[in-house]
């Protein structure tokens, strides 16, 4: 999936837009998509200014955002206007390398377990194949009153 396509599936946009390019989707199961982390990031000017460092959040909503494209596609839904994804659970979150200016973010998501609405994945977000941070995240699609 392109850009275009990818905006079609999250309702973020710039500068919250985590997600460049999914390489595989595979409904139901995984999605292999990637974030080019550039140092035009607005978040490098705070974070730290003398050794640029990813924020860990970021990397785990990198991975939600991926999360979320899957399970649309997996669902056969696209989003609306009248629901939205929440996290709902983070769990064993690690952060095993920095992120910085260059990196190019894999993000690699497996759906667990779907029960009673509740979305739970395994993830993993990796650069040149090293290990940068791994969480369990959940998930749940809720209403919106307008």
């Amino acid at each position: 999936m392109d850009i275009h396509q990818i905006l079609e599936y999250l309702p973020h946009r710039y500068p919250f837009l985590l997600v460049d390019r999914v390489v595989e989707v595979t409904p139901g199961k995984s999605i292999h998509a990637y974030k080019n982390v550039s140092i035009n990031e607005p978040f490098f000017q705070g974070h730290f200014p003398h050794h640029p460092v990813m924020p860990g959040v970021l990397i785990v909503e990198a991975l939600a955002q991926a999360a979320g494209i899957l399970s649309f596609k997996t669902m056969g839904e696209m989003p609306s206007d009248d629901s939205v994804f929440y996290f709902v659970g983070i769990d064993n979150t690690r952060f095993k390398r920095p992120v910085i200016p260059g990196d190019q973010l894999h993000l690699h998501v497996e759906i667990k377990r779907l029960m009673r609405g509740i979305w739970k994945y395994q993830a993993e977000a990796r650069v040149d194949g090293e290990l940068a941070a791994e969480a369990n995240l959940m998930c749940a699609k809720r209403n919106i009153a307008k």
